[in-house]
């Protein structure tokens, strides 16, 4: 069987903001992904950054020195209806068009429909949008959801239609550190193999969500990377990069707001402001999950319904059993 980390990230992926709090999404390398799937054992390595598949494509370049892993062409795309990604893909899409608009230019490139962490209560998954487009899979383990909801509901809409789409795990890595935790097996080894299996709705989710301590490792990776770029641009030794709307954000940054970001992360790196923003985020998603979970039995309806009314949409011969 050959492993995949089907969602990876890379510091093409750019800045996320929480409130008025701004930082990047990743400060880990292409290349630096690649050596570590390596040492995971992966066969193949989708980088999936936000909006963006340059660091993909740099990626892809690397791994060519490579035998044992190959590197898919990837973007985590924003629509006007949640996040999907794209595989198998030849150039970058635009961000903030529909799903259904989003699906068929992925399918244009050759390429595969995934949707990430699509039931999601805190970050921007399909959910019940997923249902509009055709897609190849989902994912049922998203390694940066440890809330005992999502990838739970995931699992159960999969369960319950079986054969429809491909059950998908991916570490939704940002870091070496939170990648490799799951990943998707397939029969065979290359990239090609993945796609077959993809299609053929015959892959396995296997592993674990992220570990907490890994998750803050990585949060702190962040503010410490984030602080070297800032300070190399306030220096003005921080060239821009093609395609990398981070370092170009930095570089745009008045100094001012470039010193309060160094000092603010030193204050972020230290007790109790990290421990105090884990057990925040902690309580956050396990007060959520409990509120959610309640409703599951209420989602699964709702959903028969959604995945009954497409059906006839689709084809208005079909059988309407509900499975």
């Amino acid at each position: 069987m050959g492993k995949a980390d089907t969602h990876v990230h890379t510091d093409y992926s750019g800045i996320s903001n929480i409130g008025p709090l701004h930082f990047p999404e990743s400060v880990t390398p292409p290349e630096a992904q690649v050596d570590r799937a390596r040492m995971n054992g992966m066969d193949v390595l989708c980088i999936t950054d936000h909006n963006e598949t340059a660091g993909a494509f740099v990626a892809e370049k690397y791994a060519k020195q490579f035998d044992d892993i190959e590197v898919v062409i990837g973007e985590e795309v924003m629509t006007s209806d949640g996040e999907i990604i794209g595989l198998f893909l030849t150039e970058k899409i635009k961000k903030d068009l529909t799903v259904e608009e989003t699906a068929d230019i992925i399918r244009e490139q050759g390429g595969l429909t995934i949707a990430p962490h699509p039931f999601s209560f805190h970050v921007s998954g399909l959910n019940d949008n997923m249902f509009k487009v055709d897609l190849d899979g989902f994912e049922v383990l998203n390694g940066g959801h440890p809330d005992k909801y999502s990838n739970r509901l995931a699992q159960m809409v999969m369960d319950r239609y079986p054969g429809v789409w491909a059950p998908i795990a991916g570490s939704d890595g940002h870091s070496v550190r939170t990648v490799g935790s799951c990943w998707t097996e397939f029969v065979g080894r290359t990239a090609d193999d993945m796609r077959l299996a993809i299609k053929a709705k015959k892959t396995i989710p296997t592993g674990r969500t992220t570990p907490v301590l890994d998750a803050v490792k990585w949060s702190m990776e962040v503010v410490m990377g984030g602080q070297k770029l800032l300070y190399k641009s306030l220096s003005g030794r921080l060239p821009n990069v093609e395609h990398s709307s981070l370092i170009e954000k930095i570089n745009e940054l008045p100094d001012l707001m470039k010193m309060l970001g160094i000092v603010g992360g030193f204050a972020y790196l230290f007790p109790p402001i990290n421990f105090s923003a884990t057990l925040m985020s902690t309580y956050y998603l396990r007060r959520g999950a409990k509120r959610m979970i309640r409703d599951i039995p209420k989602r699964l309806k709702e959903i028969d319904v959604l995945i009954e009314q497409q059906r006839t949409e689709r084809n208005p011969n079909a059988d309407k059993t509900v499975v």
